[in-house]
């Protein structure tokens, strides 16, 4: 089925998996400013989005992975002759079924939040699509069956992530084995300063007001805790084929490098932007071309910033960001029981259930209490520890209720 507007076949087609989120929604954005055609379309319940994304792009597919969402979309498009599908099971299929005759293939953009995108990520790389992750937990949770199906499926893996893209074009300027250590720059979050004492005042209003970023609730508590530049350390040693060792997390409050490579020869490489995702998305979505910025990307104003300020991140007082290099470093399926941990706490946190410093008291009982899993691999045993964890974190946050 065609756009509605003429498909530009410089670069691939496009699934987007996660379409109503942060990112999805502006993967749409570059989408329509450069012509990219949309082949398929995932949310979860936000069926007027959707409904209105379905009708600017034309895709073949939209998924709903609420099955009353894709009933209620369902009679919406039934107008259109777009084909609905339901659940995580429609997403395998429209990611199987899409099929194109632009000469550059598919791409799929997967924003899909938390560890339910590992599952679309690795259906993508049998399918032989390229993949632009900005699902961290794929490589959180599944990094080395992920790798090793993109290495045997020869599938392209064009990260999202602020960070990881600055790095990916940072890593053009040098070789691979040149590569002294990656810098790893972080905003901080908006407890950035902030003692142990002070944070046990700290309410969720307070939290979801991230200093930089607009983002979901989830990931701005990831953020405010640093967990979300742990899993960031995991992903890195994953996607790069670095060493953990090879990874220094850097604060960077103005948020205007994304991050930096540094090489054998002492030279630093640093990739500088506004803070806005579109970049990622396009340069993901388009690469190796380097496009205009269009109507829809800012430019960077060095003389409005005025200056840029570096500083080692707080681990005594935010000690996720260290969990989960200790984490990676162990290996196995414990960076899974890390991430799953953390998706119950933060849940709970938002739910009103715990406070903010119990987050990382509660996710690192957690992943104490299950060290034995790094010993485990297959995907079977990762889907073990994740189950495993969400149930020990549930079960702690219940005697915390008590």
């Amino acid at each position: 089925m065609n756009n509605e507007m003429t498909p530009n076949e410089q670069y691939p087609d496009l699934i987007i998996l996660g379409s109503t989120g942060s990112v999805g929604t502006q993967a749409a954005d570059v989408a329509r400013s450069q012509g990219i055609r949309v082949r398929g379309l995932s949310a979860n319940r936000n069926v007027d989005t959707v409904e209105a994304q379905a009708r600017r792009f034309r895709p073949d597919y939209a998924v709903m992975t609420d099955p009353e969402a894709a009933k209620d979309l369902r009679v919406k498009l039934a107008d259109t002759g777009i084909k609905v599908l339901s659940g995580f099971e429609g997403i395998t299929e429209m990611i199987r079924e899409t099929g194109t005759d632009n000469p550059h293939g598919i791409t799929v953009e997967n924003s899909i939040l938390g560890s339910a995108g590992l599952v679309p990520t690795l259906e993508t790389l049998k399918a032989g699509h390229r993949l632009a992750l900005a699902n961290k937990e794929s490589m959180v949770v599944g990094g080395e069956l992920v790798t090793a199906l993109a290495g045997a499926a020869g599938a392209e893996i064009l990260p999202v992530d602020s960070e990881h893209c600055a790095i990916f074009q940072c890593l053009r300027a040098g070789r691979r084995e040149e590569i002294k250590k990656i810098l790893l720059t972080a905003s901080g979050g908006p407890f950035f300063g902030y003692t142990k004492e002070q944070l046990n005042g700290v309410t969720k209003a307070m939290t979801l007001a991230h200093p930089t970023w607009k983002m979901g609730a989830k990931i701005t508590v990831d953020s405010a805790t640093l967990m979300n530049k742990g899993f960031e350390v995991i992903e890195a040693v994953h996607l790069f084929g670095v060493r953990p060792e090879q990874i220094q997390v850097v604060v960077h409050r103005e948020s205007m490098i994304h991050s930096m490579v540094e090489y054998t020869d002492h030279s630093i490489i640093a990739q500088l932007s506004v803070p806005d995702m579109r970049h990622c998305v396009q340069y993901a979505l388009t690469h190796p071309s380097r496009l205009p910025a269009g109507d829809v990307l800012g430019e960077l104003d060095l003389f409005s910033v005025g200056k840029l300020t570096f500083s080692p991140p707080d681990t005594d007082t935010f000690p996720l960001l260290a969990l989960a290099v200790d984490c990676i470093k162990a290996g196995g399926a414990l960076p899974a029981a890390l991430n799953a941990a953390n998706e119950v706490v933060v849940a709970a946190f938002l739910a009103d259930k715990l406070r903010f410093c119990e987050i990382p008291e509660t996710v690192t009982r957690v992943v104490e209490d299950m060290r034995q899993v790094s010993a485990w691999h297959s995907y079977e045993q990762i889907m073990a520890a994740d189950r495993l964890a969400r149930r020990s974190a549930e079960a702690l946050i219940r005697m915390r209720g008590v």
